[in-house]
């Protein structure tokens, strides 16, 4: 991975990406806003844990030259790991999709969670030269962090800083095991529920952008209060309705 940093943002039509790149980890934000299945590859070595996270639309990895494909679904997680070959990444992304991948080390790993090793079953000493490939839902908590991730809106001078705190706190709700998930940490977004509210009134802004609800009227339409709607879009999007 020691040409990951390259800069490629824009790098096709309607399809775009960011690298953040950290000491045994980077991140990848990539984005198909075009028409076409758009194509990514780039070599990912044995030694690295792959995260992939659908935030919207749906992907497919194409393994041992596209001869084994695996797909990710919309608010979906992809977990790879396999020790004893490298697993290079090779996505096609449809239509209308963003997806968000953590590469981290397994040495950085294993310093993120050395005393939770029991309660993650790839660290186990058992199984740490085994393949591991895990599918999951993705947590509204989760899609919290997911979408301000994608929608970043501070000052560049703090961005790898602020992608650095988020890589680590997406990575501790995916292995959080208790019941709540971590939906508790935002007060505006209590169940599942109100986030499916909040991307219906994203999408009914889309839809009707040029002639677009009133705030109270879009908050009435959805079943939510104006304060919550207000908040609630800056915790997922990271900007105000």
């Amino acid at each position: 991975m020691e040409n990951f940093a390259e800069e490629i943002k824009n790098t096709d039509e309607g399809f775009f990406s960011d690298h953040f790149i950290y000491e045994d980890f980077s991140i990848l934000i990539l984005k198909n806003q075009s028409a076409q299945i758009k194509k990514f590859q780039h070599h990912i070595n044995s030694s690295f844990i792959q995260f992939h996270f659908g935030l919207k639309g749906n992907s497919k990895f194409l393994f041992n030259g596209g001869n084994y494909a695996m797909g990710l679904e919309v608010e979906k997680s992809l977990l790879l790991y396999n020790p004893q070959q490298d697993l290079p990444l090779d996505v096609h992304l449809e239509p209308d999709s963003q997806l968000v991948s953590l590469l981290i080390s397994i040495k950085k790993f294993h310093s993120l969670f050395s005393q939770e090793a029991d309660y993650i079953p790839f660290l186990s000493e058992e199984n740490k030269d085994k393949k591991y490939y895990k599918n999951d839902p993705i947590t509204p908590a989760m899609i919290i962090i997911l979408n301000q991730m994608v929608n970043f809106s501070m000052n560049s001078s703090v961005k790898k800083l602020y992608y650095e705190g988020k890589c680590y706190e997406l990575l501790s709700l995916y292995f959080n095991t208790g019941e709540s998930n971590g939906v508790e940490q935002c007060p505006f977004l209590a169940n599942e529920s109100d986030v499916l509210k909040l991307k219906e009134a994203k999408n009914i802004i889309i839809n009707r952008i040029s002639e677009p609800p009133s705030l109270p009227e879009l908050a009435a339409e959805v079943g939510l209060s104006l304060k919550k709607l207000k908040e609630g879009f800056r915790q997922v999007y990271g900007n105000s309705v």
